[in-house]
Formats: structure tokens, sequence, C-alpha cells
């Protein structure tokens, strides 16, 4: 028998080669993210969100999710995110991500934490009792957590995360639209989400300061943030001219490698140690 007919050993006939690679690929990876979440192997690196007119002063920090894969390098969710936010591992690693956050919260009283989650999770049992159990842990932890949702996943169940937040944003759990702009938000929505932050997607802040377009673009987008009520925060800002360009178009706040890289070893748990970057 040849090896193309045993099974296992090559591609399907209507396969190309490079479908193949990438079907090869994506395994690999949900195996890896799989391995990782059954031994705990990950954790949250936290990028610092600064005041647009006062560099110094931090609004909140963001908890991104990372995990090891089987050499102990740090993998960010960037590069197994998009692969597993449709199956159940999607859900299991948003459970993750909450859990870590929280604990992040009961540890440190004095900060502000934003963790990011899929509309899908709003019907996972696992997702719901960690977030549950973790709010009565503490009194203030309600009013220090910010959940980010995509506008792609918000968008996804309108109705659904409307319900949601309505619900937690009574017991004072603030939420952030993020990515704002990449995908395609019905403006009527912008009423009935009532999300307390508005996060402009970085395709359009890096480089602004040279791109005429895309200060227009962000301009307008800060005018929709400003008329919702909404706090407005640049995401990916990775230089002084940018910052400087952001500051003065009116943005409440600005988030990237120009004010801070992710840390594993944020200040509260340095205890003298140099940060370390993931």
């Amino acid at each position: 028998m040849s090896n193309k007919n045993k099974p296992g050993k090559s591609m399907d006939a209507a396969q190309s080669p490079l479908d193949f690679a990438l079907g090869q690929r994506d395994n690999a990876t949900l195996h890896m993210v799989k391995n990782a979440l059954q031994h705990k192997e990950a954790m949250l690196a936290y990028q610092p969100v600064v005041l647009a007119n006062d560099p110094g002063q931090i609004a909140f920090y963001e908890g991104l999710i990372r995990v090891l894969d089987s050499t102990g390098r740090t993998i960010p969710a960037g590069e197994f995110m998009p692969l597993v936010e449709t199956h159940e591992l999607g859900r299991m690693i948003d459970c993750l991500a909450l859990e870590m956050g929280l604990n992040a919260l009961l540890a440190e009283p004095s900060i502000r934490l934003s963790i990011n989650m899929s509309a899908r999770s709003i019907g996972y049992m696992r997702w719901m009792r960690t977030l549950e159990n973790g709010l009565r842990e503490d009194e203030t932890i309600a009013e220090r957590l910010i959940l980010e949702i995509t506008e792609a996943s918000a968008m996804m169940m309108p109705e659904v995360v409307i319900s949601f937040m309505d619900e937690l944003q009574q017991k004072g759990v603030c939420f952030a639209l993020d990515d704002f702009g990449a995908g395609y938000t019905a403006f009527r929505y912008l009423n009935e989400f009532f999300f307390d932050i508005l996060k402009i997607d970085g395709q359009f802040i890096r480089g602004i300061h040279a791109n005429p377009d895309n200060q227009v673009l962000v301009r307008a987008l800060i005018s929709i943030g400003r008329q919702f009520e909404m706090f407005t925060v640049a995401e990916s800002v990775e230089g002084p001219r940018d910052a400087a360009f952001l500051r003065q178009a009116g943005i409440d706040c600005v988030q990237g490698y120009h004010l801070g890289a992710p840390t594993t070893s944020p200040v509260w748990r340095q205890d003298g140690k140099i940060k370390q970057r993931a």
C-alpha cells in the first residue's frame, strides 16, 4: 500500500500543502493551550492604562492572559485566542483569566483591573460561578473590576450582552468596549449598551501623528465616546508623537509600549525586584 493511502500519513487529496501545514499548526496550538490549561501553566501580564494628560497617573491595568508552552516559552493571547475563541477552550481561558484577575484584585486593594471576556462566556456556567464567587469575596472588587468585550463579540449577541451588563453595572462593575472601530457596531446599540469605557482599536493609533486619515477617524471616535459619555482609551500607543497627538485630540487615556509594556511582575508584586516583560 502506498503512503498516500495510509490513514494519518498524509494530507487529504483535496487539501493543498499550505492547508495541510496550517491544519497541523492549528492542531499543535490547540494541544498546547489544552495542556497549559490542564496544568494551570498560565499567568496574567499587567499593562498600565494611563491618563493622557498625566502619564504618571495609572487609571487601571489590563490583565492579559499568557500561557506557557512545553519549553516554558510565554505565549501571548494574540497567538492562540483567534483559534480557540469558538471552542470550549476559549471559555476555559476566560474562566482562568477571570479567576486570576479576581485574585489580584483581592490581594491588592489599591488597583483597578480590566479582564477580557467573550460574549460567549456569558452563558458558560463555570465562568458565571467564578465571577459570582469573586464578587462575594470582597465588597470593593465589583467597583474595581472592568470587563472588556470586543466590538465583534458584543455585536454577536447584543441583547444578551445588554442584559448582562445592566445586571452587573448595578453591582458596580464597569464595562469596556474593546477594539472599537475594528468591527461593524450598529450605532443604534450604543444608546442601549451603556459601555463605561471605549477603547479605540490600535490599527488607527499606530503612527497616527503622520496619518491624516486616521487622525480624522480617531477624532470622530473620540467625539462618539464623548457623546455617549464613555471614557476613551487609545490602544497601541507606541511613540511620543502619537501620544502627543492623542493628548491634543482629547483622548482620556492611553495604553501601549510607549507608556508601559505588559509585565508579569507589576509594581505591587515586585518587592524590590526588576520588572519582567512578557
